[in-house]
């Protein structure tokens, strides 16, 4: 299996043999996707018409007032500049905020006032959505599918992954692009494709998902990195054995400091659920704690032999 961060977007969707149009779309949601340039003049470029040498490109979405850009942190990989180009042809020099490598999400801010999207609630499967790139440097385009997964992790792409599939079509230039909803709300960053011996688009790729998206860059715009929470555990794959119709993952450690110690939390108890999330892998488990900010509460359900329970903790500020 080949893997690529190279990414992006979407196309019609057959369900049941049909095709499925696409959601009246208002284009002015273009307005806040831009098209980013970074200086990688010290790293491989990719070539331009008749061979010239160009300078790769990707997207991002305004996320927060005041200038602030998202996109992929490998979009913009070791650049130390980065033009963002505006639908209306404006193009700003931009300031680096932060880099989150755990998530592969970056934030980038420009003095100009970009309109915001607005965010989606969590989507369902089979929904519409749309996604907006810039593949292959040529401006954005618009594509449409449909959710296939949700909750996606442990794909291997990023340390702390909550994915959402979709069958978008996805090509290099659209990595840091829109994932919107049939009301053209935020869904999630496009961010990476399955791929089979090339970068061809096979209609398995991923979005990160809002929720993880705006955790992340709050965090850098306020700290310039992603304040993580310490729960003072860890988890494992539930042993055969044991595997149970509730799934989840045991509890492997339990610091004696921590809030999962103080709330009760057990080694070889099974977590079956964070907050509202039935858990089934480490993976999951770890994106799930990864989302909760300190000194916030979370919600922790588990398994203790035939018993099983549900603490509230607040996660201790690291």
């Amino acid at each position: 299996m080949y893997r690529s961060r190279f990414i992006f977007v979407i196309f019609a969707v057959v369900l049941s043999g049909f095709a499925t149009p696409a959601p009246a779309f208002d284009v002015t949601v273009l307005d806040a996707v831009v098209r980013l340039k970074p200086d990688w003049s010290l790293q491989a470029r990719g070539v331009g018409a008749e061979g010239a040498p160009r300078d790769p490109e990707g997207t991002g979405v305004a996320v927060l007032a005041g200038g602030y850009i998202a996109t992929n942190a490998h979009v913009i990989g070791d650049a130390k500049n980065v033009e963002v180009m505006l639908t209306d042809g404006r193009v700003f020099a931009s300031k680096i905020i932060g880099r989150d490598p755990l998530t592969d999400i970056a934030l980038l801010k420009i003095e100009a006032d970009v309109p915001l999207l607005l965010l989606a609630p969590s989507p369902d499967l089979a929904d519409p959505v749309c996604a907006i790139g810039n593949q292959f440097g040529l401006g954005l385009s618009v594509t449409c599918g449909v959710v296939s997964a949700l909750a996606r992790s442990g794909i291997g792409f990023n340390q702390i992954e909550d994915f959402i599939q979709t069958d978008a079509s996805v090509n290099p230039g659209g990595s840091g692009g829109a994932l919107v909803d049939a009301d053209q709300r935020l869904v999630g960053l496009v961010s990476a494709i399955f791929t089979k011996n090339s970068d061809a688009d096979i209609g398995v790729n991923f979005a990160t998902s809002a929720a993880l998206l705006m955790r992340v860059v709050t965090d850098l715009r306020d700290y310039g990195t992603v304040r993580q929470g310490r729960v003072g555990l860890d988890v494992a794959a539930v042993p055969p054995a044991l595997q149970a119709n509730t799934g989840g993952v045991m509890v492997t450690r339990v610091d004696v400091d921590g809030a999962a110690f103080q709330a009760g939390i057990e080694a070889a108890d099974i977590i079956t659920k964070i907050d509202s999330l039935r858990i089934t892998s480490r993976a999951q488990a770890n994106a799930a704690f990864y989302m909760v900010r300190p000194d916030d509460p979370v919600s922790i359900s588990f398994r203790r032999g035939d018993a099983l329970r549900t603490v509230t903790l607040t996660v201790a500020t690291p």
